[in-house]
C-alpha cells in the first residue's frame, strides 16, 4: 500500500517539543511520511525560556516548494501550525495552490492565541489574514480564542452547546468544509472538542477527563494526531476523539515529573499508542 505523504509547515524548537519536533514523530508513528517545511529554527520554544535564538527561514520556503515541484513530488496532505508572519501565510497559500489535486487534504491549525489573548507579535489584522487562509483548508483546528479572533467576535469564557454549534457554523462560513474546535468544556471535570461538517451538517463532541495542569505544546500534539488519524481515513469525529485520547495520555505520562519536565509533555512515552491504533 502506498504510504501517504504530508507536508508539515512548522517552526522547529530544538528544545521544547512543539511544532515540527512533535509533528514529525507523531505523523511518522502513524505511518505517514512527513515532508518537513521548517519555517524557523529556535534554540528553545518561547514559553518559559529566555534568551532563545531565532533563525527565520522564510526566504528558503519558496525554494523548497520549487524544488519539490521540479522533482514532481506529490503531496497527500498539507498540515500547518504556527506561522509567524504575513509572508509565511502567503507561502502556505501558494503551496496549497501549487500542489493542489483532487486528493490533497489541507489541515490548518491557526496557532496564534489562547486564553482570550493573541500571542505576542500577533494582531487582529493577522487574525483576519489567517481567517482568509483558512478558506483554503479542508479542515481547520482552532481553539476557542483563535476562533473568536478569526471571526472578529468577543471571546467568551462561559458558553453552552448552542453557542459552540453556532461558532462552528460561522467558522465553516470562512470556507473550510470541516471544523474541529478544541478546548471545549461545559464543566470542571471534562475537556474536549467539538466537530462540524458543513457538507452533511453533522455536529459532534468528545470529552476526556480535565486534568489539573496546563503544559505547553499540547495543542501541537493534538493537531498532529488529528491530522494523522484523518489522513489515515478516520472520520472527522473519530479522528478528533483519537487526538483527545492521545493528548490526555501524554499529559498523564508527564504529571509525575512536572518539576523537571514543565516545558512540554512526554509524548515519546505514548507513541506506541498511535502505532497500535494503526
Amino acid at each position: 500500500m502506498k504510504m501517504k505523504r504530508c507536508a508539515a509547515v512548522h517552526d522547529i524548537s530544538c528544545i521544547g517539543k512543539c511544532s515540527l519536533t512533535v509533528a514529525l514523530p507523531v505523523l511518522s508513528a502513524m505511518g505517514i511520511e512527513v515532508a518537513s517545511v521548517p519555517t524557523a529554527v529556535l534554540s528553545t520554544h518561547t514559553a518559559g525560556f529566555t534568551g532563545y535564538t531565532f533563525c527565520d527561514l522564510t526566504e528558503e520556503l519558496p525554494k523548497i516548494a520549487a524544488h519539490w515541484k521540479k522533482e514532481n513530488i506529490v503531496l497527500d496532505g498539507i498540515y500547518t501550525g504556527y506561522l509567524g508572519s504575513f509572508e509565511q501565510l502567503g507561502f502556505v497559500e501558494n503551496l496549497i495552490d501549487t500542489f493542489k489535486t483532487d486528493d490533497l487534504c489541507v489541515v490548518i491549525d491557526p496557532v496564534m492565541a489562547d486564553h482570550g489573548k493573541l500571542y505576542t507579535g500577533f494582531t487582529p489584522e493577522f487574525a483576519a489574514a489567517m481567517a482568509k487562509l483558512c478558506a483554503k483548508a479542508d479542515v481547520i483546528v482552532p481553539n476557542l480564542t483563535e476562533a473568536a479572533f478569526m471571526l472578529g467576535e468577543e471571546y467568551k469564557e462561559s458558553y453552552d452547546k448552542d453557542y459552540v454549534l453556532g461558532l462552528l457554523q460561522r467558522l465553516a462560513g470562512l470556507g473550510a468544509k470541516k471544523v474541529v474546535l478544541t478546548g471545549i468544556s461545559y464543566d470542571e471535570n471534562k475537556l474536549g472538542c467539538a466537530t462540524y461538517d458543513s457538507e452533511t451538517g453533522a455536529f459532534g463532541e468528545y470529552f476526556t477527563e480535565k486534568l489539573p495542569v496546563a503544559i505547553h505544546g499540547t495543542g501541537d500534539v493534538y493537531a498532529s494526531t488529528f491530522t494523522g488519524a484523518y489522513l489515515n481515513g478516520k472520520d472527522l469525529l473519530s479522528a478528533a476523539a483519537e487526538a483527545c485520547d492521545f493528548t490526555c495520555a501524554c499529559i498523564k505520562a508527564t504529571m509525575d515529573d512536572l518539576e523537571n519536565h514543565w516545558y512540554s509533555v512526554k509524548f515519546e512515552k505514548c507513541l506506541h499508542l498511535l502505532t497500535k491504533a494503526e
